[in-house]
């Protein structure tokens, strides 16, 4: 046996042994690797099934490098982890949580950035539900900017890709309905950036896996994203170059654009909601005579780097990939500020791509996204817009948003699949009653606000930035202000989804600290609109037009 296949078969004892390991989880006779090894038979091996009281916690701790933090407060489940051989080179884990009080209803949950891990912090949200909630860990255990688990693993970046929520899926359906004697009504998915493209994709694969999708800031182009990564990073290298932008200059730059670009909506309120109105003077940016202070003005050269990051990427004379949207500047020095580019771009093309991990980013060359565009290693691009004809023929629904100061995945990304999508499936009007997707003002990337602006509906990771054990909306557990529970209602009900309120509160991580503001959200193409006389922070004050 290979050293890999001994730290495999160690890694999986020992994530076997944890599971038994945390909070109330006792044995139970129903709640037993005997009862799932007999539902599953030979098509996987089941690692551990842990009956957990009301009240307690799960998960696998500082072992699971994506999501270290486990849920707590749960309802009263049963949580079972199953290996799956993808391939004669790869396998994959899933875990599913299956709640005692049973709502009929399935949830699969997406993952983050390349990382490897369940994610039972998002299916503790499925399952407060009373949704059976599935998760996987794509075949690997890294964190989420780790992709070198990737090298040389063409098996691997299948399982990453596709295969590992698809095959999750099918066996969770198949691991709840006969645990409960009882068939699935209705099924769900949820998930954001690398999860918004997991769960597009396999709407497009399989569209019988889902009847109603919350897709949060996707990353449905991987083979194009990933090399745009390092290309937006490149522009502001190396670090001792004339055109550097320091990450010191980066709020002279927010505050800039917030000075000219906050107004443009009609009203002042430190939220920038419709940077598209917005006609940026970078002049005012420029440092004038030689006595300027350089700590809070750029250069000329500079200021052509800043220009170059808010453009799209034209490769080979092509449109390759949006640029950043002004108002993201808070979330600049994830891609912009290091010494070299983020691993999300660099690592993709050596582990990938390229296979070759001494690949530097110094000999980068527009002609490598289009050889990504041809190989799509691992079958990662959720582009098959027109696939999504079948999961509309059958009554499916798309709920999606796009933070507009997202930094990671660039806001326009988001209205470029809505589009690619409209131009195929008969325009805009035509997607109206399957497919709506929502533009939220001063959100960063999926979750989280730098502009207080009002960010949080219940959708994809974000109870897990409140606390271990929130449900819904705290507060407003409705379909008003919970984007799980209006896709519910849009396919359970046939109500769609006209508007949908978003909050922030005083501290924008703790719900208890109070409400500050809350919005409506629209779907495109109609905008959040100030009614010029109410309450700012009210919801009523504020329409979609």
């Amino acid at each position: 046996m290979g050293l890999s296949a001994l730290a495999e078969t160690a890694t999986s004892l020992l994530f076997g042994a944890l599971s038994f390991q945390f909070g109330n989880a006792t044995s139970n006779a129903a709640c037993s690797v005997a009862t799932f090894n007999e539902i599953l038979g030979s098509s996987a091996s089941v690692i551990s099934a842990v009956k957990v009281e009301n009240g307690g916690t799960y998960g696998e701790g500082a072992l699971n490098l994506l999501y270290p933090t486990n849920p707590t407060n749960l309802p009263s489940l049963c949580a079972v982890t199953v290996k799956v051989t993808s391939s004669p080179e790869s396998s994959y884990r899933f875990g599913i949580f299956l709640p005692e009080s049973w709502n009929s209803r399935f949830m699969a949950v997406g993952n983050a950035g390349f990382g490897g891990g369940i994610n039972w912090m998002d299916m503790a949200q499925g399952v407060r539900y009373g949704h059976a909630a599935v998760s996987t860990d794509t075949g690997h255990n890294s964190t989420m900017g780790d992709n070198t688990w990737a090298l040389n693993k063409p098996e691997t970046q299948k399982d990453f890709g596709y295969r590992a929520v698809h095959g999750s899926v099918e066996l969770g359906k198949k691991i709840a309905e006969e645990y409960y004697g009882s068939k699935i009504k209705y099924s769900y998915y949820m998930g954001g950036s690398t999860g918004g493209r997991q769960g597009l994709k396999e709407a497009q694969i399989s569209p019988d896996s889902f009847d109603g999708m919350v897709i949060g800031a996707p990353a449905w182009w991987t083979s194009h994203m990933q090399p745009w990564t390092t290309k937006v990073a490149t522009y502001n290298l190396p670090v001792d170059g004339p055109n550097r932008v320091p990450p010191s200059l980066f709020p002279v730059i927010e505050k800039e654009v917030l000075r000219q670009c906050d107004g443009v909506d009609g009203l002042v309120d430190g939220i920038i909601t419709r940077p598209d109105l917005c006609e940026f003077d970078y002049s005012a940016l420029a440092c004038s005579g030689s006595e300027a202070d350089s700590s809070s003005c750029l250069t000329a050269t500079q200021i052509e780097t800043v220009q170059k990051i808010y453009s799209p990427y034209i490769a080979d004379g092509k449109f390759a990939f949006p640029g950043l949207e002004l108002s993201s500047e808070s979330q600049w020095a994830f891609l912009l500020s290091g010494d070299a580019p983020s691993s999300f771009g660099d690592g993709y093309i050596q582990n990938f791509l390229l296979n070759d991990p001494n690949w530097s980013w110094t000999t980068y060359r527009d002609s490598l996204l289009w050889e990504a565009d041809a190989a799509d290693p691992g079958t990662c691009d959720a582009d098959g817009w027109a696939d999504l004809a079948a999961f509309r023929d059958r009554g499916g629904k798309i709920f999606m948003y796009h933070g507009q100061a997202d930094a990671l995945i660039p806001f326009g990304s988001g209205g470029l699949f809505y589009n690619k999508t409209a131009e195929v499936l008969g325009g805009h009007a035509a997607l109206l009653d399957w497919f709506r997707y929502f533009e939220v003002p001063g959100m960063q990337h999926v979750t989280g606000t730098a502009e207080d602006a009002p960010w949080y509906f219940a959708g994809a990771n974000a109870a897990a930035v409140l606390g271990t054990d929130v449900y819904s909306t705290p507060g407003f557990e409705d379909a008003g202000h919970d984007a799980l529970l209006a896709v519910m209602d849009w396919v359970e009900k046939g109500e769609p989804i006209d508007e949908i309120v978003a909050t922030t509160w005083t501290a924008f991580n703790d719900a208890s600290s109070g409400v500050l503001r809350q919005r409506p959200l629209c779907p495109y193409p109609k905008k959040q609109t100030y009614d010029g006389t109410g309450d700012e922070k009210k919801p009523e004050s504020f329409s979609c037009i």
